[in-house]
């Protein structure tokens, strides 16, 4: 099942991942969009990988790791999510709104773009 997570509410999902696993963000936008707007670590590990490089990708991934997938408003990430849940992982969650919302939510110091 995948859970869908605002930014505002990513906190609360990382709190409940189970002791000693370190979450990921996964970025799955493209290296432009990371330059004009990128996120900080803070709670989690941050991997960057496009979404069309997921599947000759998908070993740098643990799937026993809890990994909430971001792009820019959300659609992207719900669509790497879906693929991951294909694949055999289960702690998974779509950032809700993107980048975009993580800037209104969480830090305003985010572009947007």
């Amino acid at each position: 099942m995948i859970d869908h997570v605002r930014p505002a509410q990513l906190a609360d999902w990382l709190a409940a991942t189970p002791e000693g696993s370190r979450p990921v963000v996964l970025d799955v936008r493209e290296p432009w969009e990371l330059q004009t707007a990128s996120v900080s670590p803070e709670g989690f590990e941050l991997a960057a990988i496009p979404m069309g490089q997921l599947p000759e990708r998908l070993a740098e991934l643990d799937p026993a790791r809890p990994i909430a997938c971001l792009c820019h408003h959300g659609m992207r990430s719900l669509r790497v999510a879906q693929f991951l849940e294909h694949h055999g992982y289960e702690q998974i969650a779509n950032i809700t709104g993107g980048i975009d919302a993580w800037s209104h939510e969480r830090d305003p110091a985010v572009p947007r773009y």
